[in-house]
This record gives structure tokens, sequence and C-alpha cells, in this order.
């Protein structure tokens, strides 16, 4: 009986080690980080964000009689 615990015990920490280990991504401990992308270059993403659809609207609200360049 007190052999069967034992061996149930040893099962379970055995186990548990396993998980630990892959919790951590390995057996060494340390986790190797993959370097981030560069961030994305800033583009307008609406038309009030685009300086040359704003230069566009002032040009026509100042001369509405001109033509489209």
């Amino acid at each position: 009986m007190l052999k069967g615990l034992f061996l149930l015990a040893l099962i379970a920490l055995a186990i548990y080690l396993v998980v630990r280990m892959a919790q951590r991504g390995g057996t060494s401990g340390t986790a190797v980080r993959r370097p981030s992308p560069p961030p994305a270059p800033r583009r307008p993403i609406a038309p009030d964000d685009d300086l040359d659809f704003l230069r566009d609207l002032e040009r026509k609200r100042r001369h509405p009689d001109d033509p489209e360049p």
C-alpha cells in the first residue's frame, strides 16, 4: 500500500515537472524571443489625415473656378 502511494506521488511529480517545462517553452528555462517587426510607416487612414487631400480642399474652397490640375 505504501509503495503504491509512493509510486503515485512520483508519477504526479513527474507529470507536474513535464507540464512546468512545457509552459516555460523547453528544458533550458529561457525563452527565445523573436524581434518584433518594425512599425509600419504612417499613412493616411482617413481623408482628414491626408495632407494632399486637405491642401486640395483648401485650394478648391479659395478658388472654386480653377480647373482640376
